[in-house]
């Protein structure tokens, strides 16, 4: 049994799930993390023992709904349009939850909060119907922890370039550092490569494809792009899924609006809650929400970058249907 991962891992962890993390491939992501291999994506210690812990004992009710994606996509987005779709015409504008709560608060993450603290963290608080979570996980980790339970998946993915930035702003604005060109580059090498937090980034994205392939009833894939360009027939493509379509008297009296308008960036970004409120982990709420543009990485990559990204994009997903 690996000592140094039995004495780093918070909680109750058992002696079994001490050794399965110390058994598995390993390997340093940019930062000097050390990450571990599991069901095809990376980790850090923490995020992988809180995965074991919702695999194996989160009860899944067949009315969930559960908001994926990788880290970067659109997640905090998704999670406004879910729940402002869900919520309508329940609040008004003044007590509405998206006025009062982050996103990231009112729709949990399984491996980041919920079962980051706790292997059994209680979950009946947790009481409206249908519940809603999130993750970053790929699609045959969290089917796994869904234990064939019929619950919607809605899946956001987004271009790589554009996550790659994101995500190293996100970065730098966490660890308060200044954005540095070599961290820029350091992080570029390690998304390639594909040994990243949560990556490869193609391994996820496919995963869920194939998922919405194999379960077009149960998993939605939806594309950033898109709900930009498209957002009503994204929004209206998003509540037939979940069950809750638009009735034409909304449509008439303006109801998508109405939610585009709550839940776009500028709205989100400006709302007193997520300018100076904290999620649990810590994250600043205003760190979630820098631009939302379509292509803004091409003012930071090199033509060099771009182009590699390109190459393995069109070598890893070759073979599918996904248009970058």
């Amino acid at each position: 049994m690996d000592k140094e991962i039995s004495k780093n891992l918070p909680r109750e962890d058992d002696e079994e799930t001490i050794n399965l993390i110390s058994s598995l491939p390993s390997d340093i992501d940019f930062e000097g993390t050390k990450l571990f291999k599991y069901q095809g994506c990376w980790y850090n210690e923490k995020t992988l023992q809180a995965i074991l812990s919702f695999q194996r004992d989160f009860e899944p009710q067949d009315t969930d709904i559960i908001v994926a994606s990788f880290p970067k996509s659109g997640t905090t987005w998704l999670k406004a349009l879910t729940v402002a779709l869900l919520e309508r015409s329940k609040h008004s504008s003044d007590n509405h939850p998206l006025v009062l709560e982050n996103p990231h608060s009112l729709v949990p993450f399984f491996e980041l909060r919920l079962y980051l603290k706790s292997s059994k963290p209680d979950l009946s608080n947790i009481s409206s119907s249908p519940r809603l979570f999130s993750t970053h996980v790929p699609f045959q980790t969290l089917k796994e922890g869904l234990k064939n339970s019929p619950c919607k998946i809605v899946y956001v993915w987004r271009n790589l370039k554009d996550v790659l930035v994101s995500f190293w702003y996100f970065k730098c604005a966490n660890q308060e550092i200044e954005e540095a060109k070599n961290s820029l580059e350091s992080m570029f090498e390690s998304f390639c490569t594909g040994v990243s937090y949560y990556g490869p980034f193609w391994e996820h994205v496919l995963s869920y494809w194939r998922g919405s392939l194999e379960y077009p009833k149960h998993v939605l894939f939806l594309k950033y792009e898109e709900l930009k360009t498209e957002p009503h027939a994204q929004l209206k493509k998003l509540a037939e899924f979940l069950g809750c379509p638009f009735t034409l008297q909304e449509e008439e009296n303006g109801s998508l609006e109405e939610i585009l308008d709550l839940c776009s960036f500028s709205n989100l970004k400006n709302l007193e809650i997520n300018k100076t409120g904290r999620t649990p982990g810590g994250v600043d709420h205003k760190n979630f929400f820098r631009k939302g543009q379509v292509g803004d990485s091409k003012n930071y990559l090199t033509p060099e970058m771009e182009k590699r990204i390109d190459m393995i994009i069109e070598d890893k997903f070759r073979g599918s249907d996904i248009k970058f």
